[in-house]
């Protein structure tokens, strides 16, 4: 086998990690198995869960380096390396929190590079953690190793990912003599990779606050003061407002109620003109009666014994249309809008308009 030119030491570390290198393999399978789990047990969500067994080359270059500091391969924190990459920075301390809970953490030897920034200077955040797997977690009577062998946990965001690639594939960090433009270049492009991250974490952030104080206006039933959009139309719908019509026209033919998705009404509903959930209870409260009026009509001389959810809201649209003036090619512009294009929407306006007339809801 190749010695790499290392001294006696080196060498003899170098041969310990040959006989350390199954159990690594192994450990690497059983680190990730464990990290991989936890992470969906508290559904949490992350880009990327990788790890790598350091290479033999790699690792003589390290010996040859500084070899002297280490007295066995045991001390050596990187053999396995397992990253973590998060979407958002607050997820690192979330997934910081957890493997805190799983694994046993030297901290004597474990660098936040998140505090380790100047005042005047940008780089790489990265949380490195060094583990050690407990008995508790995995033991393996084949490999008893496992649990004595520490191991790096690198935990960062994507963006956080990018940069230190970028920053290792330059040349930065190797020590090569870089021009100045190219450092400061580098070092303006690491203070917006930073800065986006703390952007894109107070934008979540920012949403579910808005979210939360939504779903809490509706609760309340202030609806009046809740805009109408994808958001708040879904948490209105989870109050289900358009039931108790359903139920009254499902009654005339004591009929089955089938659910339908009614997220598609959503531009309608806009482009009717109602901004606000209020607008849409207001709807209810002014349109029921003739929407009951018009599905006692379509269903009196029929034996359907089975609609949809979508009745109620679709026979509430059609006569606030109606109301409006919409006329028959505002009823066709809804079909199209929630059956999609089709021939046969401009014959159903047509049908739809003359039983209004026949009532009079014209």
């Amino acid at each position: 086998m190749e010695d790499y030119g290392l001294d006696l030491h080196g060498t003899l570390l170098l041969e310990e990690y040959r006989k350390l290198r199954p159990a690594l393999m192994k450990m690497k399978g059983v680190a990730l198995s464990i990290i991989r789990e936890d992470i969906a047990d508290k559904n949490l969500y992350v880009t990327a869960t990788e790890a790598r067994v350091k290479e033999e080359q790699s690792l003589a270059g390290k010996l040859a380096l500084k070899g002297a500091k280490y007295a066995s391969a045991h001390d050596i924190t990187d053999l396995l390396g397992v990253r973590v990459i998060t979407f958002y920075s607050d997820d690192v301390e979330k997934i910081a929190a957890m493997a805190e809970n799983l694994f046993i953490i030297d901290r004597e030897n474990s660098v936040d590079k998140r505090k380790m920034h100047q005042l005047d200077s940008f780089g790489y955040n990265s949380l490195h953690y060094i583990c050690r797997i407990p008995r508790r977690l995995y033991q393996d009577s084949e490999f008893p190793e496992i649990n004595d062998i520490p191991f790096e946990l690198q935990i960062r965001t994507s963006l956080q990912h990018v940069w230190a690639t970028l920053y290792h594939d330059s040349g930065y960090k190797s020590g090569v003599e870089v021009p100045k433009e190219y450092l400061r270049q580098m070092n303006r492009l690491a203070g917006m990779l930073e800065l986006a991250d703390e952007q894109f974490c107070l934008i979540r952030s920012g949403i579910n606050d808005y979210r939360r104080r939504v779903q809490s206006l509706v609760a309340d039933g202030r609806l009046e003061e809740v805009a109408l959009d994808g958001d708040t139309f879904k948490s209105y719908l989870s109050m289900r407002p358009f039931d108790a019509l359903n139920h009254r026209i499902a009654s005339l033919n004591q009929a089955e109620i089938q659910e339908a998705p009614l997220q598609s009404y959503l531009p309608v509903l806009k482009d009717l003109g109602l901004t606000t959930l209020g607008d849409v209870q207001q709807m209810i409260y002014d349109c029921q009666e003739d929407a009951y009026r018009l599905a006692s009509y379509q269903l009196g001389v029929t034996d359907i014994d089975i609609i949809t959810s979508a009745v109620a809201l679709q026979n509430l649209c059609i006569i606030k249309i109606l109301r409006q003036g919409g006329g028959k090619p505002g009823l066709q512009a809804l079909f199209d809008q929630i059956n999609g294009h089709s021939g046969s929407n401009a014959s159903l306006a047509e049908m739809i308009y003359k039983q209004a007339e026949t009532l009079k809801l014209i």
